[in-house]
Parts: structure tokens; C-alpha cells; sequence
């Protein structure tokens, strides 16, 4: 495809693409597709952003900074991934493990029956569950099936109080689904966004909830997306992170690095509250800053632990009734860990994730370790004769964006005050909550607006959801 050419000027159309997280990317690679030619700033030295890996100086550990994973209705984010070529680089499962202290196991997996009732059969045996609490779920589900509710200002909790949930099937089942899926507790989130992660990957079609594990570590999966970029006459910028902008009717100025250099367009794919500190200070900026005001954020902490031995033969669980929600087992699901295990001895390394994690932000990391080991303990007994080689913890403080009940009202869209500056960014408006398919969405939708203004004839980016099927087609 031939370079973009803005109808206002006689040269090839360049923008600037702020942040080298999925929304970034997501956008760079979109717009370079389409000819135009994009230069991607990332402050860090390793693109993925919030999705990223290093090697962990206390380890020597190539370690994720949470673990990241994707249902099969992310359709954007798997349309990126084969952009990035990397689509083969991960792993899908059917099956839900719900693992109790002590260590009995109730699996959740599809049937032959017609969505939404493909898991049914499996819901009903499960052991974790009374019958009393199954019929409570199941009731509270028929609700959500015909549509998501509207956002009047209840937050999904209340909701299921109203639709007479239990407290098990709350603390077992929605709670460790949702606060999971949104990083935030059920009193704070909004019932749209706890209703369209409902359908999406339990009620929707058994294709939809599949849950793919990426098999690599994470920024080897976006490394490619700069090669993409490249490969299309683009630049990526490393260390290089953006300061400031001037925009005029003309072009947009960028500030990276005490630097100042002069493009068409400008994609602003940063979090939102390093978006409030690079905004002018001046009356168009206002209603930005305004709404940026009613963002907050909540936090997530990844606790890894290298033991001498297997202490499990699951590659995933979910885990009930403790601080640690889930449980994966690195050592099985990244390739060359799993071919290091197989080869050289019986190692295991595994990463257990704490969603909304508000409870150990000040902790020590000897006090979270020592919690983690003794949790684990309950639920895999061959973590009891383990030996704990080495651990670390990472709290991402500033994980996701508070999916609260209102913010949707607060939540931009791409195009801004300045016609030439676009934002993407999984806390703006794409329908979907934060997670990488949101801020995939944000990208494509940045660079859609940005193609719209720039006069390019089909700016289409955004792939359609995945179609329901059985009975949910019924509902749209």
C-alpha cells in the first residue's frame, strides 16, 4: 500500500505514536499498515507497556510483570496478534480448574449443549458449589442473558444482592471471577462492565471463553510489533519517552527526551495519569483534565516462586477462599521453561496473581512470599516438601483504571481539542473495560479517527465481536 499523503500537504503523512504499551502498538501498526509513516516513543527500554517482561535483577529471572491472559471473544487483540505474526504463541484451554484449600478440584468446561448452557452439566457437578448456590447463579445468569443493563449508578454487588445471590455463590463465584477479570471489588464495579465479561466468556458460545495463555514471555510477543512497524518505513524509539506537545493547525511538536521533533499527526497511547501531567496548561485542555480527574486506579501483585520440585501437574487453577486467586504454572506453560523442565530435571515455577491488591500494597515482599508459600501449600500438597529456591514480588500499583459505576461518562473518545492529537488507551471510550483486547480497541480506534481526519477513504481498523451461537444468537 502507498504512503499516506495528507490532502493539506505535499508530503508523506507522519505521526508520532506516544506509549509502547498494546494501545500504542496497537495503533502504530494499524496506521503503518495504511501508509502512513509512524515513529513510536516508548520511555522504557522494552515495548508491551504494562504487558511486558525484563530480567529480574534480584533473580536473573526473565519474569512477566503480571500475568496476562485472553478469551477467544478478544477478536482485536487476536487480529493484532496475527499482525505481529505471533498468534501461534498461544495457548488455548477449555478447561477451568477451581481448586478449594486442601485441594479438591471442581472443573468448569463446555458441552454439546447450546450456549449459553454449554457449561451447564459442568456447573452442576461442580463440588464447590452448594445446590442452594448453583440455583441462586443460575438465576442471577438468565438475568444477564437477553442484554447488559444499562449503568444507573449500582454497582454489580448490589445487583447481586437484589437478584438474591448467597454469600458463597459471591465469594466463590462472582467475586473471584470478576474481581479477577476487572482488578477491582464487586462494590466498585459498574454492572455493564460485570454483565459484558459475563456474556462474553460464560454465556456467549463455548468459542468465546476460551482462555488462551501466551506460551512466551510477554514482550516477546510485542518485540515483533516493532518489526512491523519498521518494516513499513517506521521508527521505534526506545528510552525515549514523550514530555510534552505543541500542536497547531499544521503539525504537532514532540518533546522526547529534551528533543524536539516535528510530525502530522500525534497518537497520545498513554495511562491517564501520565496523560494529565502532559497536557498544557491552558482553557482547551480543560474539560481533558477534567475528566482525567475522575479516573482512579487499582492494583495488581504477581508473587513468583521457583521451588526444587513440581509441586503440580496443573498448568492453571483458580484458587477459592484465600488471598491468591490464581495459580500458573510457568514452568508448563512457557515453551522453554517447560523443554528446560523436561530436559534438565524436575524445577517448578509458578506465578500466583493477587487482582485488586489493595490489602498488600504495604506489605513487605518477605511478608507476601510468606504468605504465598503457606496458601500454596494448602492447595498442592507437593508444595509441603518443596524447597523455596528463590521468589520475587511485583506490585504493579497503577494497574488498571477503577471500572466504577459512572466512569463511562468520563471516558474520551480518540479525537481531542486539537484536531492533529489523538488518544488511545484502554481507559477510554471502547466499550469494553480494561483488559488487552480494550486497549487493542483504543488503538485501532485512534488510528481510525486519525485516518477519518487525515481523508483516507476506508479508515476501518476495528474487527466485529465474535458472532454468538446456539441459543444466544436469540439475543444478539
Amino acid at each position: 500500500m502507498p504512503p499516506s499523503i495528507d490532502s493539506n500537504t505535499t508530503h508523506f503523512s507522519t505521526v508520532a505514536v506516544a506509549g509502547g504499551g498494546l494501545a500504542g502498538l496497537a495503533a502504530g501498526c494499524a496506521l503503518a499498515e495504511a501508509g502512513f509513516r509512524v515513529t513510536l516513543f516508548e520511555r522504557r527500554p522494552y515495548l508491551g507497556g504494562r504487558a511486558s517482561s525484563y530480567q529480574h535483577p534480584g533473580t536473573g529471572e526473565i519474569v512477566d510483570n503480571c500475568q496476562h491472559v485472553l478469551l477467544g471473544c478478544c477478536t482485536n487483540l487476536l487480529d493484532f496478534y496475527g499482525r505481529a505474526g505471533v498468534q501461534d504463541k498461544i495457548r488455548w484451554y477449555e478447561k477451568l480448574t477451581f481448586l478449594e484449600p486442601g485441594g479438591r478440584a471442581s472443573v468448569i468446561a463446555p458441552s454439546r449443549l447450546p450456549a449459553p448452557l454449554h457449561t451447564a452439566l459442568a456447573f452442576l457437578r461442580a463440588d464447590c458449589l452448594s445446590f442452594r448456590d448453583k440455583i441462586a447463579i443460575s438465576r442471577a445468569m438468565a438475568a444477564l442473558v437477553p442484554a447488559a443493563p444499562a449503568d444507573c449508578g449500582e454497582s454489580f454487588l448490589d445487583w447481586l444482592k437484589r437478584h438474591g445471590q448467597t454469600e458463597p455463590a459471591i465469594e466463590r463465584f462472582w467475586k473471584t471471577i470478576l474481581v479477577s477479570a476487572l482488578n477491582e471489588d464487586l462494590d466498585q464495579v459498574s454492572l455493564p462492565y460485570a454483565a459484558q465479561v459475563v456474556r462474553e466468556s460464560f454465556l456467549k458460545s463455548a468459542a468465546a471463553g476460551r482462555m488462551g495463555i501466551p506460551s512466551v514471555p510477554l514482550t516477546d510477543l510485542y518485540r515483533t510489533a516493532g518489526d512491523y512497524i519498521r518494516a513499513r518505513g517506521g521508527d521505534i524509539q526506545l528510552r525515549a519517552g514523550v514530555e510534552s506537545f505543541r500542536a497547531d493547525a499544521s503539525g504537532v511538536s514532540v518533546t522526547a527526551n529534551g528533543q524536539e521533533q516535528r510530525f502530522d499527526y500525534l497518537v497520545m497511547a498513554v495511562p491517564f495519569d501520565v496523560l494529565g501531567r502532559m497536557l498544557p496548561d491552558t482553557l482547551l485542555a480543560a474539560p481533558l483534565v477534567a475528566a482525567l480527574g475522575q479516573f482512579s486506579t487499582s492494583p495488581i501483585t504477581g508473587i513468583h516462586l521457583w521451588f526444587d520440585r513440581q509441586i503440580s501437574d496443573l498448568d492453571h487453577a483458580v484458587l477459592l477462599d484465600r488471598t491468591i486467586q490464581w495459580m500458573f504454572h510457568k514452568s508448563r506453560l512457557i515453551e522453554a521453561r517447560e523443554n528446560d523442565a523436561r530436559n534438565n530435571g524436575s524445577g517448578s515455577y509458578v506465578e500466583l496473581v493477587v487482582s485488586c491488591s489493595r490489602s498488600l500494597i504495604e506489605k513487605s515482599k518477605a511478608e507476601i512470599v510468606e504468605m504465598a508459600v503457606k496458601e500454596a501449600q494448602e492447595f498442592f500438597p507437593g508444595a509441603r516438601e518443596a524447597r523455596l529456591l528463590k521468589s520475587t514480588v511485583i506490585k504493579e500499583m497503577h494497574a488498571t483504571y477503577s471500572p466504577r459505576p459512572g466512569i463511562d461518562q468520563h471516558r474520551p473518545k480518540p479525537e481531542t481539542a486539537w484536531p492533529r492529537v489523538f488518544l488511545a488507551g484502554d481507559w477510554t471510550a471502547t466499550g469494553w473495560p480494561a483488559t488487552m483486547e480494550g486497549a487493542v480497541r483504543s488503538g485501532y480506534l485512534g488510528a481510525e479517527a486519525l485516518a477519518r481526519f487525515a481523508g483516507r477513504k476506508r479508515p476501518s481498523f476495528l474487527v466485529p465481536d465474535l458472532a454468538p451461537s446456539g441459543l444466544m444468537k436469540l439475543f444478539g
